[in-house]
């Protein structure tokens, strides 16, 4: 019979090997896999048919399943020793501030042994605007918008499924992601339509993680995370947007952004982009170097271009 105390259990030796499920498999999902592939067996739990090739020629066993349907989920109870979930909850739902994806998998995960450790990839957006102060794990969170309630109602079930099963469950609050080779992955777009930035008197600091550092992140906190504890994963540096978009149209030798003020900006952009300008904070990403130990390969954005 499995042992009650290790997820590895006591089963025959080919099931011993650690099993990690990524969960939201999809560009940071697959640069995790490349960061553990060949110390692991990776699953990809996909709702997707037409992506189970790829996932195999990137060496996951894929495993179909819907986090919008939770009766598809059922197989992965007992499956893995460790769990990456990436998925984000859906935009579409009532209530607005809840995610049933999370809850979904979470209740899957409980009918059998859970895993080791759980490793959720929340966003600095759930702790609201902090008027552009240096903002700590510790800090009292405040999400304005509903995709930042949604990440926070993700996080409360994250913390309760750690401490109610044993689960060393490791949040990681991510800023904007970004990569010269991820599709979006860099302001080049925005810049060739001319996107109007702010003004600095008017301007928010934002912050940044470079994609391969975000994937290095979260397999340190598969082994490393403390239980139920929070992580900022963001690079050094203290940017406000527009100097962001500044910098990389002179990496890429072009003109850079129009700068407009906030009022302007309330005419001009779209509600989505405008959401964006409202907050402003800088990330303490302390814990990120001493508790998981992680050196980044792209310490700025400007290293990162």
């Amino acid at each position: 019979m499995p042992s009650n105390q290790s997820p590895l259990g006591a089963r025959p030796a080919r099931f011993r090997r650690e099993r990690i499920l990524v969960v939201g498999c999809g560009d940071v999902g697959l640069r995790v896999a490349r960061e553990l592939r060949g110390r692991v067996r990776l699953l990809a739990l996909t709702s997707s048919p037409a992506r189970i090739g790829a996932l195999r020629a990137q060496g996951l066993t894929p495993l179909a399943g819907d986090l919008d349907r939770p009766r598809t989920l059922a197989r992965l109870a007992g499956l893995a020793t460790r769990v990456v979930h990436l998925a984000p909850p859906p935009s579409d739902r009532e209530p607005a501030w809840r995610d049933p994806r999370t809850s979904a998998l979470l209740q899957a995960l409980r009918l059998r042994t859970p895993p080791a450790a759980l490793v959720y990839a929340s966003t600095t957006g759930v702790y609201g605007d902090c008027g552009g102060d240096k903002v700590g794990e510790s800090r009292s969170i405040a999400p304005r918008t509903a995709r930042a309630q949604r990440r926070a109602d993700a996080e409360r079930a994250v913390r309760y499924f750690g401490r109610a099963a044993g689960v060393r469950a490791a949040i990681l609050r991510v800023p904007g992601i970004y990569a010269p080779d991820r599709e979006g992955g860099t302001p080049r777009e925005r810049l060739l339509k001319g996107t109007p930035v702010l003004r600095p008197e008017d301007d928010v600091y934002t912050s940044h993680i470079h994609a391969d550092d975000l994937a290095r992140a979260v397999a340190a906190a598969l082994w490393r995370g403390r239980p139920q504890r929070v992580v900022n994963v963001a690079d050094d540096t203290e940017l406000k947007m527009g100097d962001w978009f500044d910098l990389a149209a002179d990496r890429y030798g072009l003109p850079r952004p129009p700068r407009i003020t906030r009022e302007q900006a309330r005419e001009q952009l779209a509600p989505l982009l405008l959401s964006f300008m409202g907050e402003s904070r800088r990330l303490d990403n302390g814990r990120l170097k001493r508790e998981l130990r992680l050196r980044l390969r792209h310490p700025t954005v400007r290293e990162g271009l």
